[in-house]
């Protein structure tokens, strides 16, 4: 099924249809529903693994989870929309660990990732409203002995027009739960939606505006301890020698409890916790890590790249067309390191018994995070129950598990709840990082500037080998050529390989937007360098190169009327683009900068236009635009990991640094009607900032940028 891998996005394009069947596959069976149709006091309807309806109103159970996305609020729309009731009156409750009624049908897991959450509750959301529509409709038909077809439905209340009659969904929940579920539905046309594709205001903005949203690390439990720890800075490492009796004396401290490469403190409040650490007076071993450094890395890295890997792409002999090309360009570009830095730091609360355990986190992954409890613990999965907390920002650090399992692993002797939360330093430090990658790309054009050939060789770590094995396929890591293998340009004869390396001392790790962020800023910018290596206009070379690509050069062109491609700009100012198909959504994006005296880059106009196909939001997808190519931007401006003697160098705000408020572009974005499928927006204003940058600093300074962060390139 996945054995011709040749991008993420063609991945996630194959099987985002292949398991819609799984929709409604879950159900209470005949006798669970002839048990709720006989309940009295509390009437409770459940028609499938995603729709309550009870005294406490309607619930969706949401598969996905909360990282600030606002995916509680747009898939309560979906399931809104054919329930025939209004987003006010819909809860959204986390859903519990059960890959069987809640996997993603596209990544394969009980997962929140990869922009792909829309994609996959468009359909089964809205068929498990609809469903449950359906059955509440022939309830009350039943119940007045008319036709269904009879009955219309407007905020939750059945309307019998002819009798003048009408019942709420609560009223006749009973009745419906025993009806049958329907084997198919038929769903509304885009033309009659009343909620998709309008401005909704999110779920959770009130909670966070007055304080009340709990979040993971705001956990508090009756009897609770609070915890710290210290973990050995080289990975493999291992504690040295530590003043247990020391940290002891600390007043608030309870207890002290480690592994062979940590040691957390646990007290009655997080002060005597982290005074307590700081007591131990740790010294670690390094361990065979001690070594490593960002320079063995990159020089490891180099010598790797030098040599073939696996060819996923290899269409009418591009490296032969270029030997033919009238003009030749060959380029190396390097990525760095990167941390997930979410302003939330990591943590997780559990309170472990001697049969069950119970676990209060932030995750991606519930499932995963549940199996880290049973394994480090002994017990049966089903006896650890996860309750899953909105998330402080997760950028692809929640997808792991290791710090649950860490948790587990030192507290599994300890009978009362404890939450543990990682510093800014042990979470940034201990980090799995976005991959290094170092690229290697060539060209060729002919007389009249058009491309006859393009190779592109990505060297990295492969985040899919260790995440998810079964989609490494032949030695492919579909998201390391996201975006590099295919484009959205006319490409007749096209080289693409992937040689895996895995650096020492460290774990690779998704990250917002991972192979896609590296592969545009590669691609875009070269596409750039063939553009002014023939004498062309960027945005018109890209142009001549969208003849079979519609919807591509649709948002090319309105961002550029948007953004005033043609107008001049003063010395010392630049503008540059990046057009992508990345996530299943289209993206061009302008972006304007200055440089001034001193070779400060001063961020000025970003301008985006969208196709994401149908929009559940438009709110959404400007707030996902705005805040991820701002994201995006501050990364590529100043962020890089780098490591010395084996450890990470950076461990704070002050040494890896966000975008501020004053350094901030003004953002603009134009959204393109559409009536595809929707597509993901979570990481794909991301993925479109680098390239542009650097586009936009190569016009105002004559200067190429093919390594970044920008902080390390003089300008």
């Amino acid at each position: 099924m996945i054995e011709n891998l040749v991008s993420r996005r063609s991945f996630l394009k194959g099987t985002a249809l292949a398991t819609v069947g799984l929709v409604l596959a879950v159900q209470l069976p005949g006798n669970a529903r002839r048990a709720a149709a006989a309940m009295g006091e509390r009437p409770q309807f459940i028609p499938n693994a995603f729709v309550k309806i009870d005294s406490d109103g309607i619930t969706l159970i949401m598969p996905h989870t909360e990282v600030g996305q606002g995916i509680y609020t747009s898939s309560a729309m979906l399931m809104a929309e054919e329930l025939e009731v209004d987003l006010d009156q819909v809860h959204v409750e986390a859903a519990p660990p059960d890959l069987k009624k809640y996997m993603d049908p596209i990544l394969f897991d009980q997962a929140t990732g990869g922009s792909t959450s829309t994609q996959s509750d468009w359909v089964r959301l809205r068929e498990a409203g609809a469903s449950a529509r359906i059955m509440l409709v022939g309830a009350a038909a039943e119940r007045w002995g008319v036709a269904a077809a009879e009955c219309t439905v407007e905020r939750g209340i059945i309307h019998h027009g002819p009798s003048g009659r009408s019942v709420s969904y609560l009223e006749v929940a009973p009745e419906a739960a025993a009806q049958e579920v329907p084997k198919q539905v038929a769903l509304k046309d885009p033309s009659q939606f009343r909620l998709i594709g309008t401005k909704a205001k999110r779920l959770d903005t009130p909670a966070k505006v007055n304080g009340s949203l709990v979040y993971g690390i705001d956990i508090r439990l009756p009897g609770m301890a609070f915890a710290t720890l210290a973990v050995a800075p080289v990975k493999g490492g291992r504690i040295a020698t530590m003043n247990e009796d020391a940290a002891r004396a600390v007043k608030g401290v309870r207890d002290i409890v480690r592994t062979e490469d940590a040691v957390a403190v646990i007290g009655e409040h997080m002060w005597a916790a982290k005074l307590g650490v700081e007591a131990l007076e740790l010294s670690w071993e390094s361990g065979p890590n001690g070594s490593v450094s960002t320079e063995s890395i990159v020089n490891d890295m180099h010598e790797a790249s030098m040599k073939q890997g696996v060819v996923v792409r290899d269409d009418n002999g591009a490296a032969e067309a270029i030997q033919r090309a009238k003009t030749k360009l060959d380029a190396v570009y390097r990525s760095p390191f990167l941390s997930h830095s979410p302003l939330e730091p990591m943590n997780c609360t559990l309170h472990i018994e001697d049969d069950r355990a119970e676990l209060w986190v932030g995750t991606q992954v519930p499932v995963r995070a549940q199996k880290a409890v049973a394994d480090a613990t002994g017990l049966a999965p089903e006896k650890v129950i996860v309750r899953n907390q909105l998330m402080g920002g997760a950028f692809g650090r929640r997808l792991d598990i290791d710090t649950i399992e860490q948790a587990a692993k030192l507290l599994r002797d300890i009978r009362y709840p404890v939450k543990l939360v990682w510093t800014r330093e042990q979470d940034l430090t201990h980090d799995f990082f976005r991959p290094y990658y170092y690229d290697r790309v060539s060209a060729g054009l002919d007389e009249a500037g058009r491309l006859v050939g393009r190779t592109h060789r990505v060297t990295g770590s492969s985040v899919m080998a260790r995440w998810a094995p079964p989609a490494f396929v032949n030695g492919i890591d579909p998201d390391s050529l996201d975006c590099a293998a295919e484009t959205p340009y006319d490409e007749a004869a096209v080289f693409a390989d992937y040689v895996r390396h895995e650096p020492e001392g460290l774990t690779t790790a998704w990250w917002r937007g991972v192979g896609a962020t590296h592969n545009l800023f590669v691609i875009e910018s070269f596409v750039d360098e063939m553009a002014h290596a023939t004498g062309q206009d960027p945005v018109d070379f890209r142009r001549r190169m969208l003849t079979k690509n519609p919807r591509a050069l649709a948002v090319l062109e309105l961002a550029a009327a948007k953004a005033g491609w043609k107008e001049p700009l003063p010395k010392g100012r630049g503008r540059g683009v990046n057009l992508q198909f990345a996530f299943n959504t289209y993206l061009a994006h302008f972006l304007e900068v200055e440089v001034v005296p001193g070779k400060q880059v001063k961020l000025l106009r970003s301008v985006l236009a969208v196709d994401c196909g149908i929009v559940i939001n438009p709110d959404t997808v400007r707030a996902q635009m705005e805040g991820g190519v701002l994201f995006g931007l501050g990364t590529a401006m100043f962020n890089e990991v780098t490591f010395s003697d084996g450890a990470v160098d950076q461990s704070n705000f002050d040494t890896y640094r966000i975008l501020r408020i004053n350094e901030a572009p003004r953002v603009e974005v134009y959204q393109v009607k559409s009536n595809e499928n929707p597509g993901g927006v979570g990481e794909a204003g991301t993925a479109a900032a680098a390239g542009a940058l650097a586009n936009a600093i190569f016009s105002a300074t004559g200067k190429r940028i093919r390594s970044l962060p920008l902080s390390q390139v003089a300008v």
